[in-house]
């Protein structure tokens, strides 16, 4: 089976679903017209940037798996400017109510990075700086960079997911869409690979389990 694989900028203020009850949100469904295909994750409503779609069943459940720690990187726009212990913290891990994030790669960037301009933009405050950082997360709990960030006191203003593992968002700007070439295919495979092997812990419980049965 063939299967088919699209890369979407989505914009501001869009849900990652194509169905809605409530008229007033705009849905995938306003910009995609592929059968079929569903989005591999969500990005929050306000919250732009790559969103991966496919028909394939079991590659939108191996890249949610949570033990695979596929690399997101997103840019953020943060409400004044992180110190450098506040980035340690968000490298090593922030603990948002009773959860650790993993330790993520953090930089905080020099120059502003050439994004299309936000409809509507953020709110502008004459006298509050504000900083861009790149994140790379290798976990995908709800609202995690938002959550991150404000955890150690720098909300986020602006969040765009510029690429997971090596399939980036390239030319495209908000609201368009292109199917995977041969080679993103590829290295999509290799970021799935092994996906289906059980990991080193379940092992070790199967084995136990099936100890206290023969008891």
């Amino acid at each position: 089976m063939d299967y088919r694989y699209l890369i979407f900028y989505k914009p501001y203020d869009v849900l990652s679903q194509f169905t809605n009850t409530d008229s007033r949100h705009t849905t995938l469904k306003s910009f995609i017209s592929v059968p079929d295909v569903y989005p591999v994750g969500r990005l929050d409503r306000d919250s732009e940037g790559l969103l991966l779609l496919t028909d394939d069943g079991k590659l939108q459940h191996r890249l949610c798996h949570p033990r695979f720690h596929h690399p997101r990187t997103y840019l953020a726009q943060v409400e004044r400017i992180p110190d450098p212990d506040s980035l340690q913290q968000l490298r090593q891990g922030v603990t948002i109510r009773d959860y650790k994030t993993r330790p993520a790669a953090v930089t905080l960037l020099t120059t502003q990075p050439a994004l299309p301009p936000r409809t509507p933009p953020i709110r502008f405050r004459q006298h509050i700086p504000t900083a861009w950082l790149q994140l790379t997360l290798y976990e995908g709990k709800n609202r995690q960079v938002r959550r991150m960030t404000a955890a150690i006191g720098f909300p986020t203003l602006r969040l765009i997911r510029v690429s997971i593992g090596e399939l980036h968002l390239g030319q495209l700007h908000p609201g368009q869409w292109r199917h995977l070439t041969p080679h993103e295919q590829r290295q999509l495979g290799k970021l799935t690979k092994g996906c289906d092997q059980p990991d080193s812990m379940q092992i070790r419980r199967s084995r136990s389990h099936r100890r206290r049965r023969r008891r």
